[in-house]
């Protein structure tokens, strides 16, 4: 039986092209592995997560329909959307696997003071924010998923790095020092690729 598609996706003032040393690595290993990475124009931070969690669900939906089980991977604010996805849009009903790397699933101080009306999707990364609260809240959705979650302790975008986990799943440090590091550093790529292609 084939893998499921993997989809990857960006955080706050990135593209799709951030994945590409990523995607070589996993290509190398698993060169028919279907990997999607939509871009989700964020605005700056001004456009809430739930909007683009329902525009992900759009996407999604016309690129392999409503039911194709899918893997999921994002990075730093594209886990949270990714999480919202899952846990509001129903998601969780066709992913394997879920795998979070420098995403604030609770929250960052980084975010604290940023004023909603001007940076929604900032601020919906706020610790205690509404959004974080309900995802919590209904987090038992996401125990019928194979969860994984990576972070450096020294994250100064995720602060404290340590909060860079979801409830459930495994939880891992990678040996990177900087949230940029986390998705561009050797180290990282391979750890994650071990993950990302595990049988």
């Amino acid at each position: 039986m084939s893998d499921p598609p993997l989809v990857l996706l960006h955080g706050l003032w990135d593209t799709p092209r951030l994945f590409a040393r990523l995607e070589t690595a996993l290509l190398e290993r698993h060169p028919q592995l279907e990997i999607y990475a939509p871009h989700l124009p964020h605005r700056l931070g001004a456009v809430p997560i739930r909007e683009l969690a329902a525009q992900l669900a759009v996407l999604l939906d016309a690129r392999f329909g409503p039911e194709m089980p899918l893997d999921l991977f994002g990075f730093s604010m594209g886990g949270v959307v990714a999480r919202t996805w899952l846990q509001e849009q129903g998601g969780h009903r066709r992913t394997r696997r879920f795998i979070c790397l420098g995403s604030p699933q609770q929250g960052t101080l980084a975010a604290q003071l940023v004023p909603r009306p001007l940076l929604a999707g900032i601020a919906d990364m706020k610790i205690g924010s509404r959004l974080l609260r309900q995802l919590r809240r209904d987090g038992a959705l996401l125990r019928g998923l194979e969860c994984h979650s990576f972070f450096t302790p020294t994250d100064l975008t995720v602060m404290p790095g340590w909060r860079a986990v979801l409830p459930v799943g495994s939880r891992r440090a990678l040996p990177v020092l900087t949230h940029r590091q986390l998705i561009t550093h050797p180290r990282a790529i391979s750890r994650l690729v071990d993950v990302l292609l595990a049988g």
